[in-house]
């Protein structure tokens, strides 16, 4: 196994793989491309461990990234911007794990059923790519792969139905913060598969053994978006 193995491995999506070769490879040679693999491939792995929750995991593989970073050739500013956003989503990482241990009681709940719903999407087989993806202002709860198919999905979690059913906070500002994050994402990321919109929404709280959960795929937005070659209804 080479290093060149390696990054053929992370491009068939092999990470768990590409992880456990690149490991002792870099253990025996420090080479600046040797250096490359093991850093893009830890960053792959400490995105997956933040999506599973692996939080202290994640917190180390962080501390052996920034070890790692001034041995990582970077002529082009690439290895700098995402190492920045490995920083970025451990950041976040530990503020939802802060906020469902102390926040407030709405923030812990919305904490809690984001985490619920992104586990209900990986039992289904989706591949979470994103979560709490920022865009400005405005945010996408989850951004997940159901085979070709790129999957926005924005939770709502109450803790009961006295006032309202969680969909009905889906409303039309909301509705517009959402398409403008989708699109803004979509550009950056320049993708061009076809993609849709879920809600999940969660009645429970943090605690409960039996919460309530429905998924609507393909939620209709009624605002027109052209990005990504279709129209958004």
């Amino acid at each position: 196994m080479t290093a060149k193995d390696v990054f053929e491995l992370r491009r068939q999506g092999r990470i768990e793989e590409a992880y456990d070769a690149i490991r002792p490879l870099y253990a025996n040679d420090k080479s600046p491309y040797t250096s490359s693999a093991m850093f893009w491939t830890a960053s792959d792995i400490l995105k997956k461990r933040l999506n599973e929750g692996r939080m202290d995991e994640a917190e180390k593989i962080f501390a052996a990234l920034e070890r790692l970073l001034p041995n990582v050739p970077d002529s082009e500013g690439w290895v700098s911007k995402a190492f920045k956003k490995c920083q970025e989503l451990v950041g976040r990482g530990e503020t939802r794990e802060r906020l469902q241990k102390e926040g407030p009681e709405h923030l812990q709940t919305g904490a809690w059923g984001e985490g619920l719903a992104a586990a209900y999407l990986r039992e289904k087989g989706y591949v979470i790519l994103e979560r709490d993806w920022h865009s400005s202002h405005r945010d996408i709860d989850i951004i997940a792969q159901q085979g070709d198919t790129i999957v926005f999905v924005e939770v709502k979690t109450r803790r009961n139905r006295v006032f309202a059913d969680p969909v009905t906070a889906v409303n039309y500002q909301k509705q517009r913060h959402l398409l403008k994050a989708i699109n803004h994402y979509l550009q950056y990321r320049h993708i061009t598969a076809p993609h849709r919109f879920d809600v999940i929404t969660i009645v429970g709280k943090p605690g409960d053994c039996n919460p309530e959960i429905e998924h609507i795929e393909d939620f209709q937005l009624p605002l027109p978006c052209f990005s990504g070659g279709r129209r958004w209804r």
